[in-house]
């Protein structure tokens, strides 16, 4: 059989790689999940089927690789031999930019040294990660002597930004633009938006990167030097590339990374993807700043000066029904909702209502259905125009420049149509049937805001459960997977994720619980600190806390990592500093990341103390391995925001299906969170370290025992404030 063939001769590869490797450690965990990847990946059958055949056999496999197991090795050496065996692809998603950049600069090209067999292996991004050339030509040389192009197109777009921008703000975007042109001409940038000296502000950015929406392909006057298309030629001839969650899932069909049941997927930090779904088919539109909508409409219809477009002729009236539809949902919305809305401070931001069990108002219902249709009106015409332009830069090549400018300008403005007509759907879908339960809403919700002088309301909407959203779009593609990461379980289980994941209960799914070859016990000793005040008292529990934890900071004598729940906690702690302590404090809200972690790996190579103070994000994917991070202090368990709509909705939706939200939601995204930031502490098999937790809900309640079950067997040490 090959299978058997394939999973042989993938691990034996492994097996050579590992051995080669110069003070290598033997780890039988990381060995074991190299073969349980094997084992998978081969049984998966890949490609097309005939159509009368059985379906085609899936396999999925579930690892979670404690700290120190080598997950990237694992993984990587087997799913590459074997694409290579059965001549096929491999594609890597992480969730974070820096798993990214080691699996590109450093991983993979030291396997590709150690591997028997070659491969070629590429990075891949969104395209509006890369600058448009035609777009940037056009905006760096306006101000200089124009051609022939009378009716350019980017003209008006920088008039309106003339007349809300101050002269030297104007001048100064203009310099920036002048000198991306320069860089890219001299090929002193390589027109990747990340590695610019100085990334720049998503609306500097915005006019000038390579959306799709604005983009005439091999039709472009500029496309022979298109950085974006370079960098696809790069993943066509790859046979491994790195991706992350979020351009798998909205790249879905779109043909720009491999077919997914033909290739081989790995999901490394796979415990994001959930949130990622969620994220990636949520939607929201502005109620109130309608201005791209005529803006749009002007564009549109000066096309008919360049090519003949038959649809254009009702676009004045849906356009003009569109902005009157979306002004009135916003007035009913304010009318409808008023007295949920008055009160709320805007000091926290937006006041926000949710529509409780997605049951929309029956006001609201007749303008979301205009919108809907007059926004879909809309699209069509917009298609009819893509297609005449395309169709034109085809039959007057002489024409292309301008022409590819008309298909530019119009195109920006296009997503902002798509995101009103995808979250008016979306607003209006009525609850589907969950496989077990009651029928499932989307979470809706809207909010209002001042903008200056004027009030802002959006709407939101967002399905509520990522299990069913994955199915739905993603694992009926897969062939053969390998979900991994340090944190799968939950309180020891990993029935949490496969739900979270879609694939509870899927028959192609297995699962492995790889543990870490650290020695807990001994490196590291768990200090559970069990304040007077209760951690739901915040203003008392802060107060507390701030104490105690300045008390265990004045004994730090390296690196420390201090982690808090909520900004204001954070600030509570700062302003609680002695002056000698504040110069050992770098706080997250008042350095760039890397400068900080350059400070701090400076202060401790010196011999000096150093403390970060930070916030979820530093709570996962920082590596301070040995003195960075002798003292890890959790201020408080890392429950998610209280004021979360998303969640808000899914823990009504489970109340009203005779479910606790609290044990089957809370809890176990509670220990996934709770196990990362605690992963911190130990890196390596030198490491020691100590572990401080302030929350007294740790030890004292019966789900504080269970999200104790997920972190490492720390020695445990309780400490009373009596």
């Amino acid at each position: 059989m090959h299978e058997k063939k394939w999973a042989q001769e993938a691990l034996n590869s492994f097996d050579a790689v590992v051995g080669a490797m110069a003070g290598f450690r033997n780890r039988d965990g990381q060995r074991k999940m190299a073969a349980q990847i094997a084992e998978t990946l081969s049984q998966a059958q890949l490609g097309k089927v005939d159509e009368d055949a059985t379906p085609p056999r899936r396999a999925i496999a579930v690892v979670q690789a404690g700290t120190g197991v080598g997950k990237s090795l694992a993984y990587s050496i087997p799913a590459i031999s074997m694409a290579l065996a059965r001549g096929t692809r491999v594609l890597i998603s992480t969730a974070t930019v820096a798993l990214q950049e080691q699996l590109v600069n450093k991983d993979l090209p030291a396997l590709a040294e150690q591997l028997g067999q070659p491969f070629q292996f590429a990075l891949a991004k969104g395209r509006g990660r890369f600058v448009c050339k035609l777009k940037l030509e056009r905006l760096a040389s306006t101000g200089e002597a124009q051609d022939e192009d009378a009716d350019d197109l980017f003209a008006e777009e920088l008039a309106q930004t003339r007349t809300v921008r101050p002269a030297q703000e104007l001048e100064a975007r203009m310099r920036f633009y002048k000198s991306m042109a320069d860089a890219l001409a001299t090929q002193a940038w390589d027109g990747d938006r990340d590695s610019l000296e100085a990334p720049p502000e998503a609306e500097a950015w915005s006019p000038v990167a390579a959306e799709s929406s604005s983009c005439t392909g091999r039709y472009c006057p500029a496309f022979a030097g298109c950085v974006y298309y370079e960098q696809r030629k790069q993943l066509v001839a790859a046979q491994v590339i790195v991706a992350n969650h979020d351009l798998l899932l909205s790249s879905l069909g779109a043909r720009l990374l491999p077919e997914l049941d033909n290739c081989l997927l790995v999901l490394d930090e796979a415990h994001h993807l959930p949130a990622t779904a969620l994220d990636q088919f949520a939607g929201d539109m502005d109620l109130s700043r309608l201005g791209w909508i005529d803006k749009l409409t002007s564009r549109a219809l000066r096309v008919n000066a360049l090519v003949e477009v038959e649809e254009l002729a009702d676009l004045p009236s849906h356009a003009s029904q569109l902005r009157q539809q979306l002004q009135e949902l916003a007035r009913l919305i304010m009318e409808t909702h008023a007295d949920e809305l008055k009160g709320q401070s805007s000091n926290w931001g937006p006041a926000r209502v949710r529509v409780p069990r997605g049951m929309l108002a029956e006001p609201l219902l007749a303008p979301l259905g205009h919108i809907a249709h007059h926004a879909d009106a809309y699209l069509d015409a917009l298609r009819a125009i893509s297609k005449a332009l395309r169709a034109a830069i085809k039959d007057r090549p002489e024409e292309s420049r301008r022409l590819s400018t008309a298909y530019a300008q119009v195109g920006a403005l296009a997503p902002r149509l798509e995101a009103v007509y995808d979250t008016a759907q979306l607003l209006m879908q009525q609850p589907a049937q969950d496989d077990d339960s009651k029928p499932v809403p989307n979470a809706k919700w809207f909010t209002l805001e001042t903008d200056g002088e004027y009030i802002v309301v959006r709407a939101h909407a967002s399905p509520i459960l990522p299990g069913a959203t994955l199915r739905q779009h993603l694992w009926g593609h897969v062939r053969g997977a390998v979900l991994t990461s340090a944190t799968l379980t939950s309180c020891g289980q990993f029935d949490f994720f496969l739900r979270e994941a879609g694939l509870h209960e899927d028959q192609a799914v297995t699962t492995l619980e790889v543990p870490s070859p650290f020695d807990y016990e001994h490196q590291g000793k768990l200090i559970a600190h069990e304040t007077q005040a209760d951690p739901r008292q915040a203003d008392s529990f802060t107060q507390e806390m701030v104490q105690a934890l300045l008390t265990d900071l004045s004994a730090v004598t390296a690196g420390a990592l201090v982690l808090f729940t909520s900004r204001e906690q954070m600030r509570q702690a700062v302003d609680a500093l002695s002056t000698a302590m504040r110069s050992q404090v770098l706080v997250q809200t008042t350095l760039p990341r890397a400068l900080l972690l350059k400070r701090h790996r400076e202060a401790v190579e010196m011999g000096e103390p150093s403390i970060i103070f930070g916030m979820q994000s530093f709570g996962e994917g920082l590596d301070l391995p040995g003195a960075l991070c002798e003292s890890l202090f959790i201020t408080k368990l890392p429950f998610a925001p209280p004021d979360d709509p998303v969640g808000e909705a899914r823990a009504e939706w489970l109340r009203s299906s005779g479910r606790n939200p609290f044990n089957e939601l809370v809890v176990p995204a509670t220990a996934i969170r709770l196990a990362q930031w605690v992963g911190r502490a130990i890196r390596t098999e030198e490491d020691m370290a100590h572990v401080y937790c302030y929350d007294k809900r740790l030890v004292v309640t019966s789900y504080g025992q269970q999200l104790l079950k997920g972190l490492p067997p720390f020695a445990l040490q309780r400490r009373s404030a009596r």
